[in-house]
C-alpha cells in the first residue's frame, strides 16, 4: 500500500493511493497517525478509505509523505564513499573505519520538501548537489520501544519506504569536513522525500538471498541519466543499520533513516573524485532533478536560485591571555 500526503486548495489532506488517484483518510487522521498505530492497522484503515472519492493526483501538491520527528542518513555504499573522499580531501580509497561499523548524521526535518517542489540553491554555494537514495521509516511493534534492537527486530520495525535526495552544498560540506565535524549547512537546505510511503510488504517480493532490496535506482539531470545502481550493493542491509541506529538509544515510530547515496554517478560530487574534473558539472537554477526508484516511484524537483546573503563573518584570533586587563 501507498501513503501521501498532500496539498489541495491550501489544505494539507493525509491519505492513502489508489488505482485512479489519491484517497484521504478519515479527518484528523494522519499517515504518522498510521505509522505508530503499526502496520497491521494502517492497512486496515488505508483499505477503508480507499472507498471514498479519490482526488487525482495532478491536482494537488504532494507533501513529504511522512512528518518525519528526526532524520538520520547513513553512508552505506562503499562507492559513493571512495568517489566523494577523492573529491573532497583528493584521496583515493575508503578509510578502514568506514567497515568497522555504519556511520550517519542527524539531518534538519524541517527541511523536508515534496516531490515535485522547487529547491533553492543555499547562500554561498557554488558547488550544488543531489544524492539519490531510498529512506526506510521506523513504524510502531507491539510490546517493543524500539530500544537497542536486533537485526531480526528492526526488520519488524520498518514500515515502509521511500526515495530521498539529500541535496548537497558540495563547497561548504567541504570545508565542515576539515573541522572534524558535520556536515552541517552543507547537508541542511532541504531533503526531498517521496512521491509515496509505500509499505514494507510490497517490497518483500524485491528481496535477494543475502536480504538486501535489489531495486533498480536511477538520477537524471534535465532528461540525461548520470547514474544507475542497485540499492542492493548496500553495505549493509536495512535492517543492521537500524538496529545501529538504536544501539544504547532508541528509534520511534516516523523515524526517517536514510540509505545514504548510491555508486555509480549517485551523485555528481562521487562523479567529480572518479574523473578529476567537474564534469557534469554542479547544478544551477533552472536544471531538473530526476529520480526513479523500482516499486517507490519518481520524484522530480526544479533548482532556482536562493536567497542573496552577505558572507558569514569570520571567526576573530585571540590571544591565550588567562588575565583580565585593566
Amino acid at each position: 500500500m501507498r501513503f501521501a500526503r498532500w496539498e489541495d486548495g491550501g489544505l494539507v489532506v493525509d491519505g492513502v493511493v489508489g488505482d485512479h488517484g489519491l484517497h484521504p483518510l478519515r479527518p484528523g487522521v494522519t499517515v504518522l497517525d498510521l505509522v505508530r498505530a503499526g502496520l497491521p492497522a494502517a492497512l486496515d484503515a488505508g483499505l477503508s478509505a480507499q472507498s471514498s472519492a479519490p482526488v487525482p493526483v495532478d491536482r494537488v501538491r504532494l507533501l513529504p509523505p511522512v512528518q518525519a520527528p528526526t532524520v538520520r542518513d547513513f553512508v552505506a555504499f562503499e562507492e559513493h564513499v571512495e568517489g566523494v573522499r577523492k573529491a573532497i580531501d583528493g584521496v583515493a580509497g575508503v578509510v578502514d573505519e568506514w567497515y568497522q561499523a555504519p556511520t550517519f548524521y542527524f539531518t534538519n526535518p524541517y527541511a523536508l520538501i515534496g516531490a515535485h517542489d522547487d529547491v533553492a540553491v543555499p547562500p554561498g554555494s557554488q558547488r550544488f548537489d543531489f544524492e539519490l537514495e531510498v529512506a526506510a521509516v521506523i513504524g510502531a511493534v507491539a510490546g517493543s520501544d524500539g530500544a537497542s534492537l536486533t537485526p531480526q527486530q528492526a526488520r519488524e520495525h520498518v514500515f515502509g519506504y521511500t526515495v530521498l535526495n539529500d541535496w548537497s552544498a558540495r563547497d561548504l560540506q567541504a570545508r565542515e569536513m576539515k573541522v572534524s565535524l558535520g556536515p552541517a549547512k552543507g547537508k541542511d537546505s532541504a531533503t526531498t522525500l517521496g512521491p509515496w510511503l509505500v509499505t514494507a510488504d510490497e517490497l518483500e517480493p524485491f528481496r535477494d538471498d543475502e536480504g538486501f532490496l535489489a531495486l533498480d535506482m536511477r538520477v537524471s539531470v534535465n532528461g540525461t541519466e548520470i547514474g544507475q545502481d542497485l540499492l542492493s550493493n548496500m553495505g549493509w542491509p536495512f535492517e543492521e543499520l537500524i538496529a545501529y541506529a538504536s544501539r544504547g538509544t532508541v528509534v520511534r515510530p516516523g523515524d526517517v533513516l536514510g540509505s545514504g547515496t548510491c555508486g555509480n554517478g549517485g551523485c555528481l560530487a562521487e562523479l567529480w573524485g572518479t574523473r578529476g574534473a567537474a564534469a557534469p558539472p554542479p547544478l544551477q537554477p533552472g536544471d531538473v532533478v530526476e529520480m526513479t526508484v523500482e516499486g517507490l516511484g519518481t520524484i522530480r524537483n526544479r533548482v532556482v536560485p536562493g536567497v542573496d546573503l552577505p558572507p558569514v563573518a569570520p571567526a576573530r584570533p585571540r590571544p591565550r591571555t588567562r588575565k583580565r586587563t585593566a
